[in-house]
C-alpha cells in the first residue's frame, strides 16, 4: 500500500480557478452591509506644520460623515508605544495623525469618511490647508558626512551588522596584482504590487472588529491594532485568504490599517479604506543607497582584499537597517577584508523591505566588482568565481549544511552556452545588435520562523491543517497541502488547509523566503504529533487489529492506519473518530529552527544567472534577449510554482536594472513619477526567454523538510549578469542603476 506522493510535483495552484475567474476576494472586495468609505488626505509639503486645516466647505457636501485630522482624532494607547509591530525598526513608529507635524512629503494628514468613496474623494479636495515649511533634507548623496551606524532594536535580530575587519585591506589593494576600486548608486523603488493597499474593517460592536486587510502577516496586524487601541486580542480578527502581491510592502501595517480602524471604532460603522495608486507612492520604498568597493587579487586570481563600505537612506524618526556590505565574504575567501554599514537620516518615510532587501543591491555592486576584476586579470568571469569559490562560509569558517553552487554555475552555463562567448568587449553582433554575455552569483540566507500548526482529523476521515500565514500569491496554499498530503499518504483532495486568519494557529509574516520551511516544517511536526495521537486510540478500540503493533509497525496512506507487514490489516481514519465518539482528533505544535544544531553551520540558498542582452548600434536601446539562472535551494516542493517564483524574481531583476526608479526631486523633497506611467517597469515586450534550473542539494540538516526558500535568490544576481552583459556587449561600464539607453549614447 503505497500512494503516490504530490511532494517534488507540479501541481497547479489550487487556488488559482478563483482567482482567475474572479471568484477570489481581496481587502476590498468583501461585501458589508451599511459601509462607509474613507479617502486620506496628504501633506503637499516636505517638512514643517500645519497651522490651519479648514474642514467646514468639505463636510458640507451630502454624504460625508465625519473628518478626521489631529485635531479632533481620538486619544489612542498607541501614542504612548515606541513600537507596534514585530517588523517595526529601532526608533519611533509613525503614528499618522498625531500632531500638525510633517515629517515627510506625502504625509496623510486627514481622513474623509463619506457614504460612497466619490463623495469623500470629492470631499477631500475641499480641505483647505495651510502649512508652515522649513527646510528639509532628501538627498543621500549630499547628507553623506552625515552618516552613522544603524540603531539597535527588535528588527535588527535579522540584520546583523558587518563582522570585524580582517588582516590590512588597504596595504593588500596596494600590493596587489589587479585592483578594482568603484562606486554604485542606486536608486529608490517603490512598491507597486497589483492589490492596492485596502482595509475593511467590520465592527461587530463591544469592541470587536472583523478586519479584511492587505497583509503579510494576519497575527502581526492584530497584535498592531490591539496594541494601538488598547484591545483585547481575541477581540481583534484580522483576515487575508487572498493578497495580490506583497514582496515585503506588506511585513508592517501600512498607515490605511490604522485610519480604517480608527473610524470604524469612533464611529460604530463599518469602514473600509483604499489607498490610490499615486498614494501607494507615499510609503513603502527600497531606499536610495551608495556603495564603495575595493577588490583586489593576485596574479593567480586569487582574492586577497574585500572591502565595501554601504551607505544608505532611512527616515527621520526609524533606523530602517539592511544586510548589504557583508555578501561579498559569505561568497568570497579573502584575507583582508573591511566591511562598513552606514546610516544617512532623511525627511522621508522609512523604508520597508522590498524582495531580497540589501542583498539585491550588494550583489549588483559585488558581481560587477568582481567582474571588471576577472576582466583586469585576463580570467574568464566564471572561471575567476571557481578559483575563488568556498566549500565553507569564509566570513565563518562554518560549513553550510548543503551549498551546491559549483552545480549551478556548470548546469546554467551549459544551458546557456557560455563557452560560445567571445572574450573581448564589443566584439559580438547580430545584425545591427552588439551581443554581450554577463554572468552572477546570487546568495540569499535561508531562514526559519517559529510557526504553530493544527493538524486534524475530521468526522470525514479528512486531514485539515490551520495557520495564520498568508499566501502572498507564491502558491503557499498548494504546497502546505501537498506536504499535508504526503505526510499522511493522502491525496490532496483529502486535504483541507485553512490559513490567512489571526485565529488560525500563529505564524511570523510571510516574507524573507522563509514560509515553506517556517509553516512547512511545522506542518511536518504537528502531522508527525497526530499519527502518534491516532496510532493510540485505534490500539485502544475494542477488537482492534493493532492493539499489539508498536508505533515502528504501523503506517498512514490512503486514508488508513495499517500494519506494514501486513497491509491488509488496516483501521480507516474516519472509523479512529468515530470510535472517539465522532469527535474530531487534534493536536497543536510548534515548528522552529534548530538553534543549537544549526549554530555550527552556515546555511544559505546559492544561485547563478547568464543574461544575454542585444544593445542597437545606433538607438542604443537595451534589451535582455534570454537569461538563464540556476538556484540551489534544498528540497524542491513543487517545481512549478518554485519556477514561477524564480522567473518573476528574474523579471524584477530586469526591471531594477534597466526600468525601475522613483525620481526624488531634491528641491521639492518629493517624488515625480508616483504613477504606472512613468515609473517605468517592465511590460510582456521586455521579457523574453527565461530558464530556470533547480540544482540537486539534498540537504538533511537544514530543517525537517531540507528546503530553502526561493522567493528572493532568483533576483539577486540577475541586475549584476545584465550590467556585465552590458559591458560586454558595449565595452563601458556603468555604475548606477537603472542603465537607461542615453547613457550609452
Amino acid at each position: 500500500m503505497q500512494s503516490t506522493p504530490t511532494v517534488g510535483k507540479p501541481i497547479s495552484r489550487l487556488e488559482g480557478i478563483l482567482k482567475v475567474t474572479g471568484a477570489a476576494r481581496y481587502a476590498a472586495e468583501y461585501e458589508v452591509p451599511d459601509l462607509l468609505h474613507g479617502y486620506v488626505v496628504n501633506s503637499t509639503i516636505t517638512k514643517g506644520s500645519i497651522t490651519r486645516i479648514d474642514t467646514t466647505q468639505a463636510m458640507a457636501v451630502e454624504g460625508v460623515v465625519h473628518i478626521f485630522t489631529h485635531e479632533n482624532r481620538p486619544r489612542l494607547a498607541w501614542f504612548d508605544l515606541q513600537y507596534a509591530d514585530m517588523d517595526a525598526p529601532p526608533g519611533t513608529v509613525f503614528k499618522p495623525l498625531h500632531d500638525a507635524t510633517i515629517h515627510y512629503n506625502g504625509q496623510p494628514i486627514a481622513l474623509v469618511i463619506a457614504q460612497d468613496v466619490e463623495t469623500a474623494r470629492y470631499a477631500a479636495s475641499l480641505l483647505t490647508i495651510e502649512y508652515e515649511e522649513t527646510s528639509f533634507d532628501t538627498c543621500l548623496n549630499d547628507n553623506l558626512h552625515k552618516a552613522r551606524k544603524p540603531k539597535k532594536g527588535l528588527a535588527s535580530v535579522m540584520k546583523s551588522p558587518p563582522p570585524k575587519p580582517t588582516g590590512d585591506v588597504k596595504k593588500a589593494f596596494q600590493q596587489s596584482a589587479a585592483q578594482v576600486a568603484a562606486e554604485f548608486r542606486h536608486s529608490t523603488e517603490h512598491h507597486n504590487p497589483m492589490e492596492l493597499f485596502a482595509t475593511t474593517t467590520v465592527y461587530e460592536g463591544d469592541g470587536q472588529l472583523t478586519i479584511y486587510d492587505k497583509t503579510q502577516s494576519t497575527i502581526n496586524n492584530q497584535l498592531y491594532v490591539a496594541n494601538v487601541f488598547g484591545l483585547k486580542y481575541k477581540y481583534v480578527r484580522v483576515l487575508a485568504p487572498f493578497v495580490g502581491g506583497g514582496f515585503g510592502s506588506g511585513l508592517r501595517p501600512q498607515y490605511q490599517l490604522f485610519l480604517c480602524v480608527m473610524a470604524a471604532l469612533q464611529l460604530k460603522r463599518s469602514v473600509r479604506l483604499v489607498l490610490d495608486r499615486k498614494q501607494m507612492f507615499s510609503f513603502g520604498h527600497r531606499p536610495q543607497n551608495v556603495q564603495r568597493l575595493h577588490f583586489s587579487a593576485d596574479d593567480k586570481g586569487q582574492l586577497t582584499g574585500l572591502s565595501h563600505t554601504a551607505f544608505s537612506a532611512t527616515s527621520q524618526f526609524e533606523d530602517y537597517a539592511e544586510t548589504v556590505s557583508e555578501w561579498s565574504h559569505k561568497l568570497y575567501p579573502a584575507p583582508h577584508t573591511s566591511f562598513d554599514y552606514q546610516l544617512v537620516s532623511l525627511d522621508l518615510h522609512t523604508p520597508v523591505d522590498m524582495r531580497a532587501p540589501g542583498g539585491n543591491s550588494a550583489l549588483h555592486a559585488i558581481e560587477c566588482t568582481m567582474d571588471e576584476l576577472a576582466y583586469k586579470l585576463g580570467i574568464d568571469p566564471l572561471e575567476f568565481r571557481l578559483r575563488n569559490y568556498a566549500d565553507e562560509d569564509p566570513s565563518t569558517g562554518k560549513p553550510f549544511t548543503s551549498k551546491a553552487l559549483r552545480a549551478c554555475y556548470q548546469l546554467a552555463a551549459e544551458q546557456f552556452g557560455w563557452h560560445q562567448r567571445n572574450p573581448q568587449p564589443a566584439s559580438m553582433k547580430r545584425g545591427n545588435k552588439l551581443v554581450g554575455y554577463g554572468m552572477a552569483t546570487g546568495i540569499w540566507d535561508a531562514f526559519q520562523f517559529p510557526a504553530r500548526v493544527e493538524a486534524m482529523i475530521d468526522q470525514e476521515g479528512k486531514l485539515v491543517i490551520s495557520n495564520a500565514t498568508t499566501d502572498i500569491g507564491t502558491g503557499t496554499l498548494t504546497i502546505m497541502t501537498q506536504i499535508a498530503a504526503d505526510e499522511f499518504g493522502l491525496p490532496i483532495e483529502q486535504v483541507n488547509v485553512h490559513y490567512g486568519d489571526s485565529k488560525k494557529p500563529f505564524s511570523m509574516f510571510q516574507g524573507g523566503s522563509a514560509t515553506t520551511a517556517s509553516t512547512g516544517s511545522a506542518i511536518v511536526i504537528a502531522a508527525q504529533a497526530l499519527k502518534k495521537k491516532l496510532w493510540k486510540i485505534a490500539k485502544g478500540m475494542d477488537g482492534s487489529p493493532l492493539a499489539k503493533a508498536g508505533e515502528a509497525d504501523v503506517a498512514f496512506d490512503s486514508g488508513q492506519i495499517y500494519l506494514r507487514h501486513d497491509p491488509s490489516v488496516a483501521i480507516s481514519l474516519a472509523a479512529i473518530v468515530a470510535a472517539n465518539k465522532g469527535r474530531p482528533i487534534k493536536t497543536t505544535n510548534m515548528g522552529k529552527p534548530h538553534l543549537l544544531k544549526l549554530r555550527k553551520y552556515a546555511k544559505a540558498t546559492h544561485s547563478a544567472a547568464f543574461v544575454e542582452v542585444e544593445v542597437d548600434a545606433e538607438l542604443k536601446t537595451i534589451t535582455v534577449t534570454r537569461a538563464v539562472t540556476a538556484v540551489a535551494a534544498g528540497k524542491i516542493i513543487n517545481p512549478k510554482t518554485a519556477r514561477s517564483q524564480i522567473e518573476g524574481s528574474m523579471v524584477w531583476g530586469i526591471s531594477k536594472a534597466l526600468h525601475e526608479a522613483t525620481i526624488l526631486d531634491e528641491k521639492l523633497g518629493k517624488f515625480m513619477n508616483p504613477n504606472l506611467a512613468e515609473y517605468h517597469i517592465p511590460v510582456h515586450a521586455d521579457i523574453h526567454e527565461l530558464d530556470v534550473i533547480f540544482a540537486d542539494e539534498p540537504d538533511e540538516i537544514i530543517n525537517e523538510l531540507g528546503v530553502k526558500g526561493v522567493g528572493e535568490i532568483g533576483l539577486v544576481a540577475m541586475p549584476a549578469a545584465i550590467a556585465n552583459a552590458v559591458y560586454h556587449a558595449t565595452g563601458k561600464r556603468f555604475y548606477n542603476l537603472p542603465i537607461h539607453f542615453n547613457e550609452l549614447l
